[in-house]
């Protein structure tokens, strides 16, 4: 692994020219500091942020997860679907517009739905909202279930000291499979065929947790079936990815730069065990390095850069930031190349022109928390000091006031508590795709934010979690922490039946 990957938080920074000032952060004794607050303001943040101690009653606002952003609609299918409470009469408008753009389906060109067609050649789904259904969590194929809410990431690994300079410099996060590009697509146009269609294949694997209990967990082999444009290239990875829930992105955007900075400990310093690195990012309009927050390994900086990729991998829709008017396609696959696009020049140079990838990136953002729920209940009580006792708040850090420098004042200095430090963790083999992306190593994955993981099933109908969904509760997705949550995870373990109950009553309340 190369040496970047070791170094401090700090030193990671300049070596990459990523400018301190340009993250609003000012160094003191090696500790990022935030510099969007006045001296009296950040004392309050400290002190509002730091890990309680007394299990014996809810905190201070913990009720209001998402801030003043924070939902309190009746609880339904549709808990992820509400718009930030605090955002504007003008801004709602906004909304709206873009949550159509989210669930429109967009079709093959030429069409005489000159503004919805583009679709493809290669695709993955023909909406937003057919992956991020009721704008939740997907799902893996189950019965007679299709994967549109998951896909397969192809990427092979650098073979030159170009590519491998590309990847240090990072305007390459890995590189595609050369005939098959860096996704698969299981759909296509009329016309031309699909890609091929993913295979998984489960085994079981009992584990024995304390007090006589044992779980089963299932292990997941991925393949490929009907490749229609000949063999993948031998060194090419396949990496399963469900869709992530959309709620609470423009918070995390939010998040003070010095805030994420400071918890990182590549090297791990304090010798907890932990070791948690920045993920690095281009900006896709300037090109400048920034903090990495969105996607399973943390590859994005920002929910427009989010957006984008979604548009070009998944719909195959090209857009300002990703002017790619044939997706995924790839020069091995000349016929979907000869494809007609659905760029419309009254309209603008793409298949999403502006304002398209604004409104559906402002609705992305601005999807609201729901409230928690019986964060009273003394069993959610103990089920939370046993979270923070274990250790599981060292990676899945409970809160932060976000940034007084928000883009959007709705954002601004809120108090949220997402339970994620946002930072790659190496979790285990059991966990690993072997795909490199960015800063991530094949074994690394950015840490997922808790909030609203106990609505899953109300809002999506399952409870699969995990980046590939292979785990079918919560109880599972904690088994298979390995790595650098190993420790925690024998914790669970160990913990007696009722006091593994309460940990996860705790989960459900977010």
């Amino acid at each position: 692994m190369s040496p970047i990957v070791h170094r401090t938080a700090r030193y990671l920074l300049l070596a990459t020219a990523v400018s301190v000032a340009s993250l609003n952060v000012a160094m003191a004794d090696d500790v990022p500091k935030r510099t969007d607050l006045t001296p009296k303001d950040l004392m309050r943040v400290e002190k509002v942020t730091s890990p309680t101690s007394d299990f014996t009653r809810p905190e201070q606002f913990e009720l209001m997860q998402g801030g003043a952003a924070t939902s309190t609609h009746p609880v339904n299918g549709d808990a992820f679907s509400h718009f930030s409470t605090n955002i504007t009469f003008a801004e709602e408008e906004e909304f709206k517009l873009g949550n159509a753009l989210f669930r429109k389906f967009w079709v093959s060109s030429p069409s005489s739905t000159q503004a919805s067609d583009g679709l493809g050649p290669l695709f993955n789904a023909r909406a937003c909202q057919s992956c991020h259904l009721k704008d939740g969590r997907g799902h893996p194929p189950e019965g007679a279930a299709d994967s549109t809410s998951m896909f397969l990431r192809l990427a092979r690994p650098a073979r030159t000291d170009e590519e491998r300079q590309a990847m240090a410099e990072l305007t390459a996060v890995n590189f595609p499979d050369p005939t098959y590009g860096g996704q698969l697509q299981d759909l296509a146009v009329p016309g031309i065929a699909a890609e091929g269609r993913m295979k998984i294949t489960y085994t079981e694997e009992t584990v024995t947790l304390a007090g006589g209990e044992t779980a089963s967990l299932r292990k997941p082999t991925y393949a490929i079936a009907d490749l229609a444009y000949g063999p993948l290239d031998p060194e090419t990875t396949l990496s399963p990815r469900i869709a992530n829930p959309m709620i609470g992105m423009g918070l995390i955007q939010a998040i003070a730069d010095a805030d994420i900075l400071a918890k990182a400990d590549p090297d791990d310093r304090d010798s907890d065990g932990i070791s948690g690195r920045v993920a690095r990012a281009r900006d896709r309009r300037t090109g400048e390095l920034k903090l990495g927050q969105f996607g399973w390994k943390a590859q994005n900086a920002s929910v427009r850069d989010q957006s984008s990729s979604a548009f070009k991998g998944d719909l195959g829709i090209s857009t300002p930031d990703a002017p790619d008017h044939w997706g995924d396609c790839t020069q091995a696959q000349e016929k979907c190349l000869s494809m007609p696009t659905g760029v419309q020049s009254r309209l603008g140079d793409t298949e999403a022109p502006d304002p398209v990838l604004n409104l559906v990136t402002f609705y992305s953002e601005n999807l609201a928390l729901p409230a928690r729920r019986n964060i009273d209940d003394s069993m959610v009580l103990k089920g939370k000091s046993l979270f923070y006792n274990t250790g599981c708040v060292a990676c899945h850090t409970p809160k932060y006031v976000t940034s007084r420098k928000a883009e959007n004042k709705a954002h601004r200095f809120q108090l949220i508590w997402p339970h994620s430090d946002f930072l790659l963790h190496d979790m285990g083999e059991g966990l690993a795709d072997g795909q490199q992306v960015g800063d991530a190593s094949g074994r690394e994955w950015r840490t997922a934010p808790l909030w609203g993981i106990g609505l899953t099933e109300e809002v999506n109908g399952h409870t699969f979690f995990l980046h590939d969904g292979r785990a079918r509760n919560l109880t599972e997705a904690i088994l298979w922490h390995g790595g650098e949550a190993q420790t925690s995870r024998d914790g669970f373990a160990a913990l007696v039946p009722d006091d593994r109950k309460a940990l996860i009553a705790f989960l459900e309340s977010l």
